[in-house]
């Protein structure tokens, strides 16, 4: 199993940041293979419509609601981690648990996770462009510090962004048989 963490806003995005999100998560479907599954931290804002389009286009969905949130509806089909943690704890669990990490535009959770996964040592791409608060991570491009414990990386455009994440997975998943 390979999976891609998403980072993503909270809250209702704008409409061309739902429209990139919808069009990167039908490229891993597209282009990634089998197999893969995305995984979240909630079920809400744009994090909804990235499972909502991974759930339609036949991929693994996992849910990773903060502890606040885990008694609400979640979609059929995909599987709600119930970790009993909180906001920040929930991010860590998600971030673990994938092999790289993808923000497609986000404020401060977004931007933890990023630096969550950076400490993990997992691979971070970065949807850039996107007027929110994760675009700001781009001076930390390619190491966030002078450990380069794992390479942080902008994209502008979702194709290269989606060709680059199923590269990385599609070569971990090697790696790890």
């Amino acid at each position: 199993m390979r999976v891609v963490g998403i980072a993503a806003l909270g809250t209702e995005a704008p409409a061309g940041l739902a429209d990139k999100a919808r069009r990167f998560v039908g490229l891993l479907a597209e282009r990634c293979g089998t197999g893969l599954v995305v995984a979240v931290g909630g079920y809400w804002g744009l994090m909804r419509i990235v499972v909502d389009e991974a759930l339609g286009r036949g991929l693994g969905v996992l849910i990773f609601p903060p502890l606040e949130r885990e008694d609400e509806s979640f979609p059929e089909g995909a599987i709600v981690v119930r970790t009993g943690m909180g906001f920040r704890g929930r991010s860590v669990a998600l971030v673990r648990t994938a092999d790289v990490l993808v923000a497609v535009g986000g404020e401060a959770g977004t931007i933890m996770e990023i630096v969550t996964a950076y400490l993990e040592g997992k691979p971070v791409f970065v949807l850039g462009g996107t007027g929110l608060s994760s675009d700001k991570m781009r001076v930390y491009e390619p190491y966030v510090d002078s450990r380069r414990l794992a390479e942080l990386r902008f994209y502008e455009n979702v194709e290269e962004l989606a060709d680059k994440v199923c590269s990385v997975v599609s070569s971990k998943h090697k790696e790890s048989f």
